[in-house]
């Protein structure tokens, strides 16, 4: 049987260039993206890309890389897990 099941198989990496250029590795999956914000699934959690004219140069999920170009302001891991929703739905 073949696991697909990408966590711990890929190796995580980030790499930023001038705040230009950023190549990822370990991303399973592309979330959402925009000019304004990429939300990509890795190895080590969700990562969300803020910035402006941010465009994905290239995307190859069969060897987990991802390259995006654009002014990139800030980069946020949160836990891949974590479900929206109200405050009181998060408590009980």
């Amino acid at each position: 049987m073949v696991n697909t099941d990408f966590r711990g198989d890929m190796p995580h990496s980030v790499s930023l260039d001038e705040r230009h250029r950023l190549n990822v590795t370990g991303v399973s999956e592309v979330v959402s993206f925009d000019e304004t914000e990429v939300i990509m699934d890795t190895t080590l959690g969700l990562l969300t890309v803020e910035g402006e004219g941010l465009h994905v140069e290239k995307l190859s999920l069969d060897i987990g890389e991802l390259s995006l170009e654009g002014s990139v302001h800030s980069l946020c891991y949160s836990r891949g897990n974590q479900k929206k929703g109200s405050i009181w739905s998060r408590l009980f």
